[in-house]
């Protein structure tokens, strides 16, 4: 009895990747010159890609916790702004400088990630604040804070060890602050007088160029109970930033060493 399927049927052939051509093709790059000039490439390629996206990455959460209090001249007060900013601003810095300390061992990333959000912070001043809203550049120009990501990376370096770059590093981040910024912030510090009151440059400019809405709680945090401590309240406010950073430092370093440490992403590594 004949079967109704043919009996010399033609294999079918194979194609795409998994076909006996491609498998048995020899590498295009044969030589080691050609395989360092390919890597080469793909660094250029890629660290500028990875920059940009880190610099939108961590302006873009930035404005989400800090927001107001960076965007103007006339916010960046004596008491709320070192406290939040450094505290917000270790994110990035600490689970990138995981990631470059453990896959490549270069104490780098706390330098990475501050230097593209400067970056991406002028972009975004220059192209909204400045040439769309119509703010002086000066009024809404950048804080700086590639100092502070240095700090961290040569503790790193030096120690080789995540609680001496937390205890050390991320404490000088939150501490020196408002003293890095400080050659910055003191020409808008001095005081002029404008109707008969004595006001600071910033707070003028503020009076000229109207945003939105001024609220309340900045005048509330001015007139603290910090005020207990003395009229220099500044110094006390540095040291809390700095205890409060360094927590928060550790608890970004605990996330980047779960992220590294998934299976994906040595995949893609």
């Amino acid at each position: 009895m004949s079967s109704s399927y043919p009996q010399n049927k033609t294999p079918k052939k194979e194609t795409g990747i998994y076909s006996s051509e491609v498998r048995e093709a020899s590498s295009a790059l044969t030589t080691i010159e050609q395989q360092i000039k390919a890597y080469k490439t793909i660094d250029f390629a890629t660290i500028p890609a990875l920059f940009l996206l880190f610099g939108g990455v961590s302006v873009f959460l930035f404005a989400l916790t800090v927001g107001d209090w960076d965007f103007w001249m006339d916010w960046r007060d004596r008491r709320w702004w070192p406290l939040v900013t450094p505290f917000s601003l270790i994110l990035l810095p600490a689970v990138l400088g995981v990631f470059m300390w453990n896959m490549f061992r270069l104490p780098i990333g706390a330098t990475f990630a501050v230097a593209s959000f400067l970056v991406a912070s002028w972009v975004s001043r220059i192209m909204n604040f400045h040439n769309f809203a119509g703010f002086p550049l000066n009024f809404v120009s950048p804080s700086t804070w590639i100092g502070l990501g240095v700090l961290i990376d040569i503790v790193l370096l030096l120690t080789k060890s995540w609680f001496a770059a937390g205890f050390i590093g991320a404490f000088l981040f939150g501490l020196l602050s408002y003293t890095i910024n400080w050659p910055i912030f003191a020409p808008y510090r001095l005081p002029v007088e404008y109707n008969d009151t004595m006001v600071s440059v910033a707070d003028l400019m503020g009076y000229m160029y109207i945003r939105t809405a001024i609220p309340e709680y900045v005048r509330i945090i001015e007139e603290s109970t910090l005020r207990t401590f003395g009229e220099a309240v500044t110094p006390l406010t540095a040291i809390f930033a700095g205890f409060v950073t360094i927590l928060h430092y550790y608890l970004w370093v605990w996330v980047g060493n779960k992220i590294v440490a998934s299976v994906w992403i040595r995949k893609v590594i």
